[in-house]
């Protein structure tokens, strides 16, 4: 296998470690694990967030994302989710600080406020809510290992309030009504469902050791599978937002691009197995676009090939041995836009 000596070779100590301790199952007491643990902190992609993180535990957008705006709730969402990716978890002090920030800003019922809007009532026109604006900062939490916190028990709560009957969520409420889906964010089997914001709630399921086996789970990944788009430019994008090579921009959008690598990291996490016939099609897509070398490129950022590569062994193994998994949705062709029946 080529791609041992290729990824243990990375500039990245952080990359290095998840190899050693997820592909190659090494234990932690392992002197070369417990050396590149030490070593983590000077990484460039953790070190650079040491330096820019502020003394109320926030990140500023134009410091990490080079575009200025007030709300700096979704960056710092952001920076924990790396952080969590990388192992960090909530002993650390810089963890700490990003995660009393983001409590510090959650409303009363489990959510945090719509980012950069005032609060409308329900008469007005414009979103009152979204689930992808509490799912953005929850998440950084849940990677980081808040599973027990009460707090976050209770965002987790107001999520599963905005589920609909079907099992999806929607893009969100305004004037009382659920808004209109575009094409390129809807759901084969759902009427109103969303998605951006179904993705979104679902990672944060999936990232919680109890929630991911949890039937609203597995119902949500039925309702994702069931969206057939093999776009090979978006293979890697969530893993290069994640290191910090594409900005995080959007709120409805979040999760709007269809990265089959993102889609097989949830499917191993709930409990997908490859005998369902989408999740079969998805893993022989990604394995005819290995390369000669048995990387998987990005695209539009080479530097992300290597953390791809991991990320998608990583999934493709736990795949493997996974078998405990019931389909429910057929197999729907599915086109964002489909052509209308003319009248004459």
């Amino acid at each position: 296998m080529t791609w041992i000596p290729l990824l243990l070779t990375d500039p990245s100590y952080c990359l290095r470690f998840l190899v050693l301790t997820e592909l190659l199952h090494l234990p932690q007491d392992d002197n070369e694990v417990i050396e590149l643990s030490e070593m983590r902190e000077s990484d460039p992609l953790v070190n650079e967030l040491f330096k820019l993180q502020k003394t109320n535990g926030a990140w500023d957008s134009f410091g990490v994302n080079r575009i200025s705006s007030s709300d700096n709730l979704q960056i710092t969402s952001m920076a924990l989710q790396r952080l969590g990716y990388f192992g960090f978890d909530s002993t650390h002090p810089m963890v700490q600080k990003a995660a009393d920030f983001l409590f510090s800003k959650q409303l009363e019922d489990g959510s945090w406020p719509m980012p950069g809007k005032k609060l409308l009532t329900d008469e007005e026109i414009g979103y009152q809510m979204m689930p992808v604006q509490t799912a953005i900062p929850l998440l950084g939490l849940v990677m980081c290992g808040y599973y027990t916190d009460q707090r976050v028990k209770n965002a987790f709560d107001w999520l599963m309030k905005q589920r609909l009957e079907d099992g999806a969520w929607p893009v969100g409420i305004s004037a009382g009504n659920y808004g209109g889906i575009a094409g390129y964010r809807r759901l084969a089997h759902s009427r109103w469902g969303c998605r951006s914001n179904t993705t979104a709630v679902l990672t944060c399921l999936a990232y919680h050791p109890k929630y991911s086996k949890s039937n609203e789970a597995k119902r949500a990944l039925d309702l994702i599978l069931g969206t057939d788009s093999k776009l090979r430019s978006n293979l890697g994008f969530i893993i290069a937002r994640l290191i910090g090579l594409e900005r995080n921009l959007g709120n409805i959008t979040f999760m709007a691009k269809f990265d089959i690598a993102h889609i097989l990291n949830l499917c191993w996490r709930v409990g997908g197995s490859k005998n369902d016939e989408r999740i079969s099609d998805l893993i022989n897509f990604v394995k005819s676009e290995q390369g000669e070398y048995g990387l998987w490129d990005y695209i539009a950022h080479p530097k992300a090939t290597r953390w791809l590569t991991f990320d998608l062994l990583c999934s493709l193994s736990k795949l493997e041995t996974q078998e405990d998994w019931i389909s429910l949705e057929p197999h729907t062709p599915f086109r964002a836009y489909p052509k209308k029946i003319k009248r004459f």
